[in-house]
């Protein structure tokens, strides 16, 4: 985001109409400035603006109510895709007004092309436009004939779910498998592969009103929890094996076994993700502020243990391309990286309290193991390299060639590779792990899909954006 002075084509034409007369009163330009939440505050005639030239795509859409959780659901158009137009598929759990109105939303967006956008409306053209506005018509009209034509598709099959969804996921082996947490306090599984073909088969926008929603019945509904949760996890190891965590620092572990699951109650902790090269290893995280590493063959009881934050963990991450990292997130903004094979020592890497609310997501890129994107509520979705360290040589030439075109602020981390904003109140992020530099975020007033230009020196060599 970036501020700036507000209608600044009128004050353009003002000043161009000064000039007829006095050229005295004319208004200076005001250069833009990088906006900072928390810190930097909005002075009388500035607003934010996005500025779409540091995107490669970026998009607004919602599937009805907001969601608190959404998964990116892996599709068969390819396994690493760089080159445009881009579908995206992806299921979504609602938080409706009333427990009845909610819904599992499978979405299909379509006829993605790369062509920056910017969510912030343009400014209207008055009716005494000036003979600079007229030059540009022609090619305004050629900009909309082409936006139309290159506007994306967003289908939608929604399945009755009556309760809100606190969170979803789908099982990467079979993507048509999906498991949710309702917030009544019981985990569900579902086959959605009749919704799933349904999207896959039209090209046209479906219906978004209660009457599109359809009523299946789940493969399995687990009761054994004593209350509501938040945490729940596929095993990208194991085809169909499961963990799901309540508040009540409960652990099921759920073993496939023909067509159903075995669920068994294993002890402690909240938020778990499974590790992505052992088969019974998984992680948790808790308002105790440790993290714990568990393996499922010694028993009850975590097999590490250590304190990690100053206050309670709320999300944590396990990069699947160096297995021995783990990403964690705090309520009080501050996120770690730590190398599990130090983890009864000095295990931390990294360390970082840029945010100042909430960590609400992190999540390891699946194409570079050292990038990571968080979301806050501070309304922030940041991406992190960190295995980028300061240049101060490098840092002075590009001021120089710069000069005044940039005012970015001198305290930022080197590490902080972008910073996303518009959204209110972030609740959950993804990386697509087809699409090399694409996100998908959550949030109250809907989605958000991404693709930031600096993330193409990341991209595979073959093809490209």
């Amino acid at each position: 985001m970036v501020r700036s002075l507000k209608s600044a084509k009128k004050m353009r034409k003002k000043n161009r109409s000064s000039k007829k007369g006095d050229s005295s009163s004319s208004v200076p330009p005001v250069s833009a400035k990088v906006w900072q939440p928390g810190v930097d505050k909005l002075e009388e005639g500035e607003e934010l603006q996005c500025d779409p030239s540091a995107y490669n795509y970026l998009r607004a859409f919602d599937i009805g109510w907001p969601c608190l959780s959404f998964d990116i659901v892996r599709d068969s158009l390819g396994l690493i895709r760089t080159e445009f137009p881009h579908t995206v598929y992806g299921v979504a759990g609602t938080q409706a007004e009333k427990p009845s109105w909610n819904y599992i939303g499978l979405f299909k967006l379509s006829n993605i092309f790369g062509k920056k956008r910017d969510l912030v409306p343009k400014p209207s053209i008055d009716d005494d436009a000036d003979m600079e506005s007229e030059s540009s018509s022609d090619e305004d009209d050629d900009d909309d004939n082409n936006d139309k034509a290159s506007q994306p598709i967003l289908q939608l099959q929604k399945v009755a779910h009556q309760s809100c969804v606190n969170r979803i996921r789908s099982m990467s082996q079979k993507p048509h498998i999906c498991a949710s947490w309702a917030e009544e306090g019981y985990v569900q599984v579902w086959d959605l592969s009749s919704a799933l073909n349904i999207l896959a088969e039209s090209e046209s926008e479906t219906n978004k009103g209660p009457s599109a929603i359809q009523n299946l019945s789940p493969i399995t509904k687990f009761k054994g929890h004593k209350t509501e949760g938040f945490a729940i996890d596929w095993s990208p190891v194991v085809p169909g094996r499961l963990v799901s965590g309540d508040c009540n620092n409960c652990i099921h572990l759920w073993e496939p076994s023909s067509g159903t699951w075995n669920v068994d109650i294993n002890h402690l902790l909240d938020i778990q993700p499974w590790s992505p090269t052992e088969s019974d290893v998984f992680a948790s995280c808790s308002v105790d502020k440790k993290i714990a590493i568990w393996d499922t063959r010694i028993g009850k009881s975590p097999a590490i243990s250590v304190e990690a934050h100053a206050s309670d963990i709320n999300v944590i991450s396990w990069n699947r391309l160096a297995s021995c990292m783990l990403a964690s997130g705090s309520d009080d903004g501050a996120f770690s990286v730590r190398d599990l094979r130090l983890i009864k020592g000095d295990a931390v890497v990294a360390h970082f309290e840029y945010h100042k609310h909430p960590i609400t997501s992190i999540e390891w890129s699946p194409h570079e193991s050292s990038t990571l994107a968080v979301t806050s509520s501070d309304n922030q979705l940041t991406i992190w390299d960190l295995s980028l360290e300061r240049d101060e040589e490098d840092e002075a030439e590009f001021k120089a060639n710069m000069k005044d075109q940039v005012n970015a602020p001198e305290n930022l981390p080197p590490q902080l590779l972008f910073v996303h904003q518009g959204q209110k109140d972030l609740k959950e992020l993804h990386w697509h792990q087809q699409i090399p530099g694409m996100l998908v975020s959550t949030a109250a007033d809907g989605f958000n899909v991404l693709m930031p230009t600096n993330l193409d020196s990341t991209l595979p060599s073959s093809g490209g954006l």
